[in-house]
C-alpha cells in the first residue's frame, strides 16, 4: 500500500479533533482503523511534526568506516596522484591502486574497493574524465551554385534476403537535385565505370565529379602515383574529378543525404530478391523522385524542371569502349586533403609536404594534366574561391604521354560487355570510337551536330601495353 501523504494525515487529525471517532474517520478516508490510531498516537506524542516520515535507514551501521581510514583513503589518492605526477610511479589511481597502497601501510580494517571509491567521490577527488572532442577540420569546399557544375557521388551498402551483398552507386546533381542509381554485386573499378558512364548519359557530364576515396575510384592504395581506370575515363569525358576527404561524409553531405530517402523508399518494407529488383525498384523511385513538387530546396520546382532548363551535356549511348587502355588527357583532378600533423597530405599513396600548415585547415589539391608534363598544387581554398592563396606547386611524374583533349571535348561512351581480354600489342587493340552527340532536349543545327566521329589511333607508346578492363 502506498504511503499516505502529510495532508491526508493532517485531514485525519482534524477530523478526529472536530469530535469524530476513529472509526467513523477511518470509514470516510478508507483506511484501516489501525492507521488512524497510530498517526493519532504520533501526533499527541509530537505534534504536527510527527505526521511527517521518519527515516527508515538503521540507526547503527556495523560497517560504516571510521573517519580515521576515510582520512587514510584520501590521503592515500593524494600521494598516488602526487608520484604518478612526478613519474616516480604508475599513473594508477583509482579504487585498486589506493587498497593496495592502504594494505602494504597495515591499515585495517581493510575497507573494499567500492567503498574506497565512494570515499573519494564523496571527497571530489574523483575528475570527470573529459571528453576528448574530435579535432574539427575545416575543409574547402566548393560552393555550387548551377546546374552541372557538381555532381556527388556515394556508394550505400544493403543486402538482399538471401544476404547477398550489394553495393548501391547512387549519384545527385547538388543543384538541380536530380538523382541517379544502379546497383551491382560488386564495387570494384570496373563497376564504378560502369555506373559513372551511366551518370554522365542520363544526368549529363557536370564540371565536377565528386568521388570517395575507395579502391575502385581511387586506383587502389599500394602503387605511388597511380592513375587509376576512373582517373583515364574521367579526363577523357572533359569532368574534373574530385575526391572527398577521407572519412569525411560531410564533405559529400547532399548524396549523402539523399541516401536516406533512396533507403527509405527503395529497400525499407519491400522484398528484393535479386538485382533485377532492386534495379526496378530503384528506377521508380528515381523517376517520382525527379517529379517531386515539395522539395524544400527547389522553391516548388520538381529536379527534372531544373535540371533541363539548362541543357546538359551527356554521354551518347552507343559508344563502345574496347579492353584497351583509354589515353591520358589534358585536363585536371582534385583532392580534399587533412594536413597531418607532420605538415604532410596523402594523395595517391604519396605524401606531399605542406609549408605553413593549420592542423584545423583541410587543403585543396589539383593535379593539372598537360601535354608538356604534369603539377601538383596545393591550395588553402577551392577553385571557386576568388581570394585564395598557392601553397606551393611540385612536379608529378608520368609513365605515359599526356594527349590534347577532345575537340569539342564531350566524349561519349558506352562500355561494352565483353569477356575479359588481353591486348598483346595494337595490331590486337581495335581502337576506341569516340562519339559527340547533343543533349535530348536540344535540337541539332546540322547534320554535323549530330554525329561526329573521330578514330584515335593509340601509337607506337601503347604498343608495349598489356592491358585488361576486367
Amino acid at each position: 500500500m502506498a504511503t499516505a501523504s502529510f495532508q491526508e494525515r493532517k485531514i485525519a487529525i482534524f477530523q478526529l479533533r472536530q469530535g469524530k471517532t476513529m472509526e467513523e474517520v477511518a470509514q470516510m478516508m478508507g483506511r484501516s482503523l489501525y492507521w488512524v490510531s497510530k498517526w493519532h498516537k504520533r501526533y499527541q506524542a509530537e505534534g504536527w511534526q510527527g505526521l511527517h516520515e521518519r527515516s527508515r535507514a538503521p540507526k547503527s551501521h556495523g560497517n560504516q568506516l571510521s573517519p580515521e581510514i576515510r582520512e587514510a583513503i584520501c590521503q592515500t589518492r593524494l600521494e598516488l596522484e602526487v608520484a604518478a605526477a612526478l613519474g616516480t610511479s604508475l599513473k594508477y589511481v583509482g579504487g585498486r591502486a589506493i587498497k593496495t597502497r592502504l594494505k602494504q601501510n597495515g591499515i585495517k580494517p581493510l575497507p573494499s574497493v567500492s567503498s574506497i571509491e565512494r570515499v573519494i567521490r564523496e571527497a571530489g577527488l574523483v575528475r570527470a574524465k573529459a571528453k576528448s572532442a574530435p579535432l574539427e577540420i575545416n575543409y574547402p569546399h566548393l560552393r555550387a551554385n548551377a546546374v552541372h557544375q557538381l555532381c556527388q557521388v556515394d556508394i550505400v551498402p544493403h543486402f538482399l534476403q538471401g544476404g547477398q551483398r550489394v553495393a548501391c552507386f547512387n549519384a545527385l546533381d547538388v543543384v538541380s537535385r536530380y538523382p541517379t542509381g544502379k546497383a551491382f554485386g560488386q564495387r570494384r573499378s570496373l563497376e564504378a565505370i560502369d555506373f559513372l558512364i551511366h551518370l554522365w548519359q542520363e544526368i549529363g557530364i557536370p564540371q565536377y565529379t565528386q568521388v570517395d576515396n575507395e579502391a575502385c575510384f581511387s586506383g587502389g592504395f599500394t602503387h605511388p602515383y597511380v592513375l587509376g581506370k576512373v582517373v583515364h575515363l574521367a579526363l577523357a569525358v572533359g569532368t574534373e574529378l574530385l575526391f572527398s576527404p577521407v572519412a569525411h561524409p560531410k564533405s559529400n553531405g547532399f548524396v549523402e543525404r539523399f541516401h536516406q530517402d533512396y533507403n527509405r523508399h527503395v529497400w525499407e518494407d519491400t522484398y528484393l530478391e535479386n538485382m533485377t529488383a532492386v534495379n526496378q525498384q530503384a528506377r521508380q523511385f528515381f523517376q517520382r523522385y525527379r517529379d517531386r513538387l515539395d522539395h524544400s530546396e527547389l522553391d516548388e520546382q520538381t529536379p527534372r524542371q531544373l535540371h533541363q532548363q539548362t541543357p546538359p551535356r551527356k554521354l551518347a549511348a552507343d559508344f563502345t569502349l574496347t579492353a584497351a587502355k583509354l589515353p591520358l588527357r589534358e585536363g585536371r583532378i582534385h583532392f580534399i586533403r587533412r594536413v597531418s600533423n607532420e605538415g604532410q597530405v596523402r594523395v595517391l599513396n604519396i605524401d606531399w609536404a605542406v609549408p605553413d600548415f593549420d592542423p584545423t585547415t583541410g587543403v585543396w589539391v589539383t593535379i593539372d594534366f598537360q601535354t608538356t608534363g604534369a603539377t601538383l598544387s596545393i591550395f588553402d581554398q577551392a577553385p571557386d574561391v576568388q581570394a585564395r592563396t598557392s601553397l606551393i606547386t611540385y612536379p608529378f611524374p608520368l609513365d605515359e604521354p599526356v594527349y590534347p583533349p577532345e575537340k569539342d571535348e564531350v566524349i561519349t561512351h558506352e562500355m561494352e560487355q565483353q569477356q575479359p581480354q588481353e591486348i598483346e600489342t595494337v595490331a590486337d587493340a581495335p581502337n576506341p570510337i569516340l562519339k559527340l552527340e547533343p543533349s535530348d532536349d536540344v535540337l541539332a543545327d546540322s547534320e554535323d551536330d549530330w554525329d561526329l566521329t573521330t578514330d584515335l589511333p593509340y601509337g607506337p607508346f601503347y604498343e608495349l601495353l598489356v592491358f585488361s578492363m576486367y
